[in-house]
């Protein structure tokens, strides 16, 4: 007896980085590129300029990207929820606003060596820890090292002391919240609650000039696909798959031999690093950096951006990033007295209705049409009422109807 013709068909998970969507990063990559370039040498009264405002401000959403993709690794990847990620995106930013400050020589109102807010607030002399700041390059290495140590050192006590979950996020915003009241303290060096700004020059070129804002926005565009690149392509590796034991089954992970501590060290100080780097990008753009970056509700849109996007995802976390800053750009301009009720209704009504994110929400689309397709294409024809029997389609032997279909 024949058993029963059975087809199985296992609709596939869409990929995220197929070659229809590689065409589509380079596509709008090569787009982004041209905006400054409109910038700069398209006249002003031309249909296709692109005004300096623009510019700025999509550098600007760029470096929240590199952030929040940064995010993604520790918290989408390996299950590390951090609300602090806003005090390793400032640190960069005050590293390289040290540069800055400095390069600003005697342009400033008071005409000394040192910045305004050292004269104002009777400053001799630079402290100690400003030293060498005046060299680009040496900022650039306290833009890596002062977030990756200071993640380096939390992270070990932290990891070793096997805290995670919901007290290890109430620890890093702890930590975040504690950085901010040290740096709005005048005394700290760092400018108090007006931090730093007006800065005039970087590397000798004119700061607010539209060549060196584009070369800036440039920069950072190229920075944020290399680290694309760079992140699918670590996650991809054995490296990779062993973060995300971390996150599904760590328990199972230190059974086989796996020694996670060094695991969550290593992407979380690397995370902190690509986070400083964002800020360091952010700081020339914008013209300012203070202790607000510092504050705890920045860390949770951070936080907001990936989930709005799609945590896990890599691409999700630039596209969240972009959509909730372009939201708040507009509500801020025409209604910024709502702007926090609207952040709190989107993550409300993401995690309600979108857990899984704007791409999740792409990838349930794909697989609803892949399984519908799979469906059509394997269900048998269907006779005509009017053709003989002899033209229709017999079952097999031993079937009781037609064929079943089981799927995964």
């Amino acid at each position: 007896m024949t058993s029963p013709r059975t087809v199985s068909y296992a609709p596939p998970r869409p990929r995220l980085f197929t070659t229809p969507v590689w065409t589509g990063l380079v596509a709008t990559t090569v787009v982004l590129a041209a905006l400054p370039l409109l910038n700069v040498f398209v006249p002003a009264d031309s249909a296709l300029h692109v005004s300096s405002y623009l510019v700025a401000l999509l550098g600007k959403f760029m470096c929240y990207a590199i952030a929040a993709l940064a995010l993604d690794l520790v918290w989408g990847y390996t299950g590390i929820l951090s609300l602090g990620h806003g005090l390793f995106f400032a640190l960069g930013g005050y590293a390289h606003g040290m540069y800055l400050m400095r390069a600003i020589g005697r342009e400033g109102a008071y005409q000394s060596d040192l910045p305004d807010f050292m004269v104002f607030l009777d400053y001799k002399a630079y402290p100690w820890f400003w030293s060498f700041t005046d060299h680009w390059w040496y900022a650039m290495l306290l833009v890596v090292l002062v977030p990756g140590l200071l993640a380096f050192v939390f992270g070990y006590f932290a990891f070793r002391s096997r805290i995670k979950g919901v007290y290890f996020s109430i620890i890093t915003q702890a930590m975040t919240f504690a950085a901010m009241l040290l740096f709005f303290r005048n005394a700290t060096g760092f400018g108090g609650n007006n931090g730093f700004t007006d800065f005039k020059r970087i590397l000798g070129f004119p700061i607010t000039a539209a060549s060196t804002r584009a070369v800036l926005y440039l920069v950072t565009l190229a920075f944020l696909f290399a680290t694309l690149v760079a992140a699918r392509a670590l996650m991809r590796s054995k490296f990779g798959r062993v973060l995300t034991a971390v996150r599904d089954a760590e328990s199972r992970l230190m059974f086989v031999g796996y020694d996670q501590l060094w695991f969550k060290l290593f992407v979380w100080t690397l995370s902190a690093v690509v986070c400083g780097l964002a800020g360091a990008l952010y700081v020339p753009q914008v013209g300012i950096i203070n202790p607000g970056e510092m504050s705890p509700p920045n860390s949770i849109e951070m936080v907001i951006w990936v989930a709005t996007g799609g945590r896990g995802t890599l691409i999700g976390p630039i596209i969240g990033a972009g959509v909730v800053n372009g939201l708040k750009t507009w509500l801020t301009t025409g209604f910024p007295e709502i702007w926090l009720y609207a952040l709190g209704l989107v993550f409300v009504l993401v995690t309600l209705f979108l857990p899984q994110g704007i791409v999740g929400l792409f990838r349930k689309l794909f697989d609803a049409k892949t399984s519908t397709a799979s469906v059509m294409a394997e269900a048998p024809p269907s006779p005509s009422p009017t053709a003989p029997l002899s033209s229709r389609p017999a079952s097999p032997a031993g079937s009781t109807g037609d064929a079943m279909v089981s799927g995964s």
